[in-house]
């Protein structure tokens, strides 16, 4: 009876030892989805790859050869020094086209962020979430060298001009706001429209972020030039990466980011792709 007593005793160990073991391998199976890639905080839509959107045909000198994936160009340089920081090595990153307007719509996005010349502002804001701004820029206006647009030198000087920019961002925000031309601001679904309405003189001038400005009076329409910059209003304009509202993976991106800056790297970064292409009058 005691023998018994005693085989049930142990048999009832057993269960508890192999039950308790059991909870542990599950803690631990846990503990390790918190860690590295796969963490609740750091997570992506898809485990061990970072998906990341821009636009296409994606300009100098954000990116090179219209390709995301060379790590050349300011922002593909960014993203691939931020994707790194986050523990994804190149062949982790994978891109995804994403139109400039469809970015920072609201709703789901098929992508963990996105990088595209996107300037954070509270309208955005209001749709998705931005990580902390990445480049400080100022708006540039670009147009002949012969055109009434050239020996502007105040806003004053601009209003009686035919402006364009690309719907949705920015810069058309910054001429319907800001210059408040006389007549209403010729509006083009990209950059390569409002370029190719400047290089046909359907408008007199178009404005761009000062970098983009410089590039396409300096490699993409002969006989233009950076007219001005204009001097950036409040805390200054940012761009910021996107994310879609309430992802969380935002938090890491934007420790990634404060790594970069602290490093001195993001400064390396801009130093490499952008040093010549940011002087230019200042048109007030």
């Amino acid at each position: 009876m005691a023998t018994t007593r005693r085989t049930l005793i142990a048999l009832l160990l057993g269960l508890l030892l192999v039950a308790a073991c059991g909870d542990s391998d599950d803690g631990d199976t846990e503990a390790a989805a918190g860690d590295g890639d796969g963490s609740s905080d750091c997570s992506t839509l898809e485990e061990g790859t970072l998906k990341i959107g821009t636009d296409s045909p994606a300009f100098p000198p954000w990116f090179v050869d219209d390709d995301p994936t060379n790590g050349e160009g300011f922002e593909s340089a960014v993203a691939y020094a931020v994707a790194e920081e986050l523990g994804y090595d190149a062949e982790s990153v994978e891109w995804t086209v994403v139109p400039f307007n469809n970015i920072f719509a609201p709703g789901e996005k098929d992508f963990d962020f996105a990088i595209n010349q996107v300037s954070i502002t509270e309208e955005r804001d209001e749709a998705v979430d931005f990580s902390d701004g990445y480049y400080d820029v100022n708006q540039a206006i670009v147009g002949f060298a012969d055109s009434p647009a050239a020996s502007a030198s105040s806003i004053e000087d601009l209003k009686s001009l035919k402006l364009g920019a690309q719907v949705g961002t920015t810069s058309l925000d910054f001429i319907s706001e800001t210059i408040a031309p006389d007549q209403e601001p010729f509006v083009y679904n990209d950059n390569s429209a409002a370029k190719a309405a400047l290089d046909a003189k359907q408008v007199d001038a178009i404005v761009l972020d000062l970098p983009t400005a410089f590039y396409v009076s300096a490699v993409e329409i002969e006989g233009t030039a950076v007219i001005g910059q204009f001097p950036s209003e409040g805390g200054g304009e940012q761009f910021g990466m996107v994310f879609e509202d309430g992802n969380p993976l935002r938090d890491c991106v934007n420790e990634a980011l404060a790594s970069l800056e602290e490093s001195g790297r993001l400064d390396e970064i801009e130093q490499e792709w952008l040093s010549e292409v940011v002087d230019a009058p200042v048109i007030e």
